[in-house]
């Protein structure tokens, strides 16, 4: 990722400037990000709930403590250029603790690569954080044979991406994986079926292998490039392009950004 970033710790209810190379070995339990354009983000109180879910999840209990943490690191993002902070909990030395990293955003595109992943690496499906070294490996492998997501499969079917959750169109109906199968509950991902609701565009389920997406118009969505669309996949189906409605879709979404 081309960004730089700044690591705190939260102590004493206080965010402290940490040595990203010092750091002692840690074990991601928890984590959440989102982009922040000139002070506005989307959907951050489902980004927050998501967070505590998964924080309380693997044991964390203090939840005043946990918002203070979200108040004052909310606080500290600036309200100019882009950025794309990280919420985490993390394990040091057997004990459980809150950090921030304050990173800079990097460069945001409109369209992916996609390519199917050789397996399934994730060890907690559900939760946004352990798995986000694994899912960063996929890439690398997606990368290698020229696309930049991973798609990873389930019994034969689409589920989700290595760092974005997939929809697509048939005719008039968006279309989603099954909300069934085991995977993180993606923001964007919930956020654009609420847009197709407010909009009365009927929302459906399917059960896919990557072949039966022949001809459809497929997006990768995800909290920091919104609404991408996929031009090829790489030894997959041919897809088709919808260049107005994803441009009118991309338009409602960044639309719906609120002030931190």
């Amino acid at each position: 990722m081309d960004a730089s970033s700044t690591l705190f710790d939260w102590r004493g209810g206080e965010l402290l400037a940490v040595d990203d190379c010092d750091v002692a070995e840690t074990a991601l339990e928890a984590a959440d990000s989102f982009l922040v354009s000139d002070g506005s983000a989307l959907a951050i109180g489902l980004h927050r709930a998501r967070f505590a879910d998964t924080a309380f999840e693997q044991g964390f209990r203090d939840r005043d403590d946990l918002d203070a943490f979200w108040t004052t690191s909310l606080a500290g993002i600036p309200r100019e250029g882009q950025w794309f902070p990280r919420f985490e909990l993390v394990t040091v030395r057997d004990a459980q603790r809150l950090r921030f990293r304050l990173r800079t955003a990097p460069p945001l595109t409109e369209t992916v690569v996609l390519a199917t992943a050789k397996g399934d690496p994730r060890t907690t499906p559900l939760l946004k954080g352990p798995d986000l070294d694994a899912m960063s490996r996929l890439r690398q492998e997606a990368q290698r044979v020229g696309a930049q997501e991973a798609v990873i499969l389930d019994g034969g079917h689409v589920s989700d991406g290595s760092s974005t959750a997939l929809l697509w169109w048939r005719d008039g109906t968006l279309v989603t994986p099954p909300l069934s199968l085991p995977r993180v509950d993606s923001v964007a991902a919930r956020t654009v079926r609420g847009v197709a609701a407010a909009l009365g565009v009927p929302v459906d389920e399917e059960g896919v292998s990557p072949a039966e997406l022949e001809g459809c118009v497929v997006w990768a969505v995800n909290a920091l490039h919104g609404i991408r669309s996929v031009p090829a996949w790489v030894n997959g189906p041919r897809l088709a392009q919808d260049a107005p409605r994803t441009a009118a879709w991309r338009a409602r979404l960044n639309a719906l950004a609120r002030s931190l």
